[in-house]
């Protein structure tokens, strides 16, 4: 997986591009979202393999569970804004196991459960995979991972947040 530092930033950066005035609930229940995916590490615990429709990187990381979760958020949160916190909330829930298909290491996303049980990486895996657990993390395996998060998720977003500025600022002026 990606670190919850690298999928935080993607959420973060999907909520202030769908809107210049996103408020501070929506951005935090954005990058919520992000992370939630990775509940499924509770799995382990119970004994379910990695491989089942409810392993790591499983229905938490699907289409079908991201709809649900954007619904539920939005019928809730959303007030007047229905549609921009379901977008907001869908793009960061699903941010989550695309950024884990990029990932170097795991047995894939099931994107499609639990309509196909099939697991999917991206053609290009160039993120470093994340260790389970925060000790692990604090490691030269952790540092990989930061400098390749810098390179292929913290980057792009600054650039898009910079671009998406400079056109605010642009529009602005006329």
């Amino acid at each position: 997986m990606a670190s919850i530092f690298g999928h935080g930033i993607a959420a973060f950066t999907i909520a202030k591009v769908a809107s210049k005035k996103a408020s501070i609930g929506l951005v935090v229940l954005a990058i919520l979202s992000s992370i939630l995916p990775d509940v499924d590490v509770l799995a382990f615990n119970f004994r379910i393999p990695y491989e089942s429709p409810f392993g790591h990187r499983g229905f938490t990381h699907s289409i079908l569970f991201a709809i649900i979760w954007a619904l539920c958020i939005c019928v809730l949160f959303g007030k007047q804004r229905k549609m921009l916190y379901f977008l907001v909330i869908l793009f960061s829930t699903l941010s989550h196991g695309i950024l884990d298909a990029l990932t170097t290491g795991g047995k894939g996303v099931g994107f499609f459960i639990p309509f196909d049980n099939e697991r999917y990486f991206f053609p290009y895996q160039v993120i470093k995979v994340s260790p389970i657990g925060v000790e692990r993390f604090f490691s030269e395996w952790g540092l990989q991972v930061i400098f390749s998060e810098l390179k292929y998720v913290f980057l792009p977003c600054a650039l898009i947040l910079i671009f998406k500025l400079l056109i605010n600022r642009l529009l602005k002026e006329d």
